[in-house]
């Protein structure tokens, strides 16, 4: 298996299980855990992209880790009892 499937594989399914998570809204603790995840999964999605030299998408994904950047820092200067 080459690298760029081993690094897509995990980018899918740790966005599959960051997803879920947030949907499920458990609390502070895992909301910053799963957007932490999704963080991962941004990021591999970009250079599995670049190594596959499909640079357009690459672009595109490099908006995901601010938005997953923002949602920690949301969700750790959330008040404990507001989530």
């Amino acid at each position: 298996m080459e690298v760029v499937n081993i690094l897509g594989c995990y980018a899918s399914v740790s966005g599959i299980i960051a997803a879920f998570t947030i949907a499920s809204a458990p609390g502070r603790k895992w909301m910053v855990m799963a957007f932490g995840l999704f963080l991962t999964s941004s990021l591999t999605w970009i250079v599995a992209d670049f190594m596959d030299s499909v640079n357009a998408i690459a672009i595109q994904n490099i908006d995901l880790p601010v938005v997953n950047a923002w949602g920690i820092y949301r969700w750790m200067r959330l008040p404990a009892g507001n989530h």
